[in-house]
């Protein structure tokens, strides 16, 4: 594909998101404002209403009722999209669940905040890991141009796999921030995407289908380990999407995971979203010092792709993991946990340590990371370490 197709534009995380939306024109939009997602649903109503967009934007009360109409819209074949964050998408919470076990490909761009209380309207990832077990694959993005491609590879691996998906991005440090995004031509997003072909529609009163059914002892247990399949299934889905996505455009955007500097690190840092661009300043800080440190950024946490993280640390010695959330369990946050437990049965065990950080928007500097670094280098030399700490915060 030529270069030519590409555009560098000067948008803001959320202008990336809707614009990626415009392009792709979905059939029905639903959406309550929030914030900091409101601009998204905002921007692209007035595509709407400049007729710049087929779409049926819906305008309902709440967010639960926003997922339950993108519902109805997809069971009758349309393609869905919808915006959220933090309490809408905790509101979300009980539809999430439908909208997966339907297999129903609906799209949510999703921008990260804090739940209350207290009320914050910054960035945390305490939303979207609350649904982590919805059976949404989940996508993290590291900046808005990451955002935009990753929103238009979501529509394509929703309608392959037929599972519903969210993609991320952070909360004001992303959404609110400009920076170039390089788009591509709206006919070449579209033709790359083609028409929806539903799994079913309700609407084919020729083949009538039952759809959400009481299931009790009967068949639950049976729908559900489908489902679980499907999730198995979406990791060759999503690999085939981004590297079909990277040839036919000419990017080189991660599958799951981005290792920066891994090639001979003896101990590394996992990180996730806008915090892993700070990180790999950090790192780059360290290997002017000669120290054999790496990173690894997590992109994709729904599937959780352990076979990757495994290959990746398999030769380090200390893990440090961050987790913009924590789980209240006293065990560390939830990357944390799902990392510790991917690794445990590599034949060469890490030591592993969590760094909690950057809950409710706190800032996250460069110290804070080199800080970090220093702490698990002190893990790789055997020093014994709480294995959760708390950066940033007053104590």
């Amino acid at each position: 594909m030529s270069e030519t197709l590409k555009v560098k534009q000067a948008l803001t995380g959320n202008e990336a998101f809707a614009f990626a939306m415009k392009q792709i024109n979905p059939d029905v939009v639903a959406a309550y404002p929030i914030t900091p997602a409101t601009e998204i649903v905002q921007i692209f109503s007035k595509y709407v209403a400049d007729g710049e967009v087929d779409t049926e934007f819906v305008a309902v009360e709440s967010e639960h009722s926003a997922m339950s109409a993108c519902i109805g819209a997809a069971t009758a074949g349309a393609r869905v999209m919808t915006g959220t964050s933090s309490q809408g998408l905790a509101l979300m919470h009980e539809v999430l669940y439908i909208a997966s076990a339907l297999r129903l490909p609906i799209v949510l761009a999703e921008v990260n905040r804090a739940l209350s209380a207290p009320i914050n309207i910054h960035c945390d990832h305490s939303d979207t890991m609350g649904s982590r077990d919805s059976g949404w694959i989940q996508i993290y993005c590291e900046n808005a141009n990451e955002g935009y491609h990753s929103l238009i590879q979501a529509v394509k691996i929703a309608e392959t796999i037929n599972l519903p998906v969210m993609v991320t991005l952070d909360g004001f440090i992303i959404s609110h921030g400009m920076e170039v995004v390089e788009t591509l031509e709206t006919d070449v997003v579209r033709q790359y995407l083609g028409k929806r072909k539903p799994l079913y529609n309700v609407l084919d009163y020729e083949n009538p289908i039952m759809v959400g059914p009481l299931d009790l002892t009967d068949y639950y247990f049976e729908h559900k380990r489908q489902q679980i399949e499907a999730m198995k299934k979406a990791k060759d889905v999503i690999e085939e999407v981004i590297t079909d996505y990277n040839k036919r455009f000419g990017f080189d955007f991660p599958v799951f995971a981005e290792a920066y500097r891994m090639e001979d690190a003896e101990y590394a840092i996992l990180s996730m979203s806008s915090a892993a661009g700070t990180m790999k300043e950090a790192v780059d800080v360290m290997r002017e010092k000669g120290e054999k440190v790496g990173l690894v950024r997590l992109k994709v946490f729904r599937p959780f792709p352990y076979e990757v993280l495994q290959e990746f640390f398999k030769n380090v010695k200390a893990i440090g993991v961050m987790d913009r959330s924590d789980s209240v369990s006293t065990m560390g946050g939830p990357v944390f946990n799902e990392v510790r437990s991917a690794l445990y049965d590599l034949d060469t065990r890490p030591r592993i340590m969590n760094f909690v950080f950057g809950l409710g928007g706190r800032d996250f500097p460069l110290s804070d990371a080199l800080y970090i670094v220093n702490r698990v280098k002190e893990l790789k030399e055997g020093k014994t370490l709480d294995f959760v700490e708390y950066v940033g915060v007053r104590e």
